[in-house]
C-alpha cells in the first residue's frame, strides 16, 4: 500500500516577490528555492512546507484562489495571537471553540485564509 508521506500545498499568486515577504516577514518561513523563470519558490517553517508560483501554462490564470483555508496546528497559538493580530489581517479573532481547540484566523497577502489552532488539552502543557 502506498504510504503518504508529506503533504506540500502550492499556493498560486500573482506576485511572487509579495507572497515570499509575506511569509518571511510575517510569519517567519524561510525562503529554500527560488526559480524567477519559473515564478517558482519553496519555503520552509519548522517542519512545514509550502510552494508559491504562478500559474503555468498547463493551469488557468482565471482559476487563482482557493475554496478553502489552509489550517495549521500550532503550539502557544496564544502567543502566536499576539504576534499576528497586528501583522495581517484578521478574519476572525482567538476564540476557543465547543470541539475543543483555540484558534484564529487571518489572511495572507493573496487572500487566503491562514487558520492556527491548539487543542484544548495541550495548552499550558509543557511536558
Amino acid at each position: 500500500m502506498t504510504k503518504f508521506t508529506a503533504l506540500r500545498p502550492v499556493l498560486w499568486t500573482e506576485n511572487l516577490d509579495d507572497t515570499i515577504g509575506f511569509y518571511i516577514r510575517v510569519l517567519g518561513f524561510t525562503l529554500m528555492g527560488r526559480n524567477d523563470d519559473w515564478q517558482w519558490a519553496s519555503l520552509r517553517k519548522d517542519d512545514l512546507y509550502l510552494m508559491v508560483s504562478q500559474p503555468n501554462a498547463q493551469e488557468s490564470p482565471d482559476a487563482m484562489g482557493f475554496t478553502g483555508s489552509f489550517y495549521f496546528n500550532v503550539e502557544q497559538v496564544d502567543v502566536l495571537w499576539e504576534d499576528l493580530k497586528t501583522k495581517a489581517k484578521i478574519c476572525y479573532e482567538i476564540e476557543t471553540f465547543d470541539w475543543g481547540m483555540r484558534e484564529f484566523a487571518i489572511y495572507d497577502n493573496n487572500g487566503y485564509i491562514l487558520q492556527f489552532g491548539e487543542p484544548m488539552d495541550y495548552i499550558g502543557n509543557t511536558e
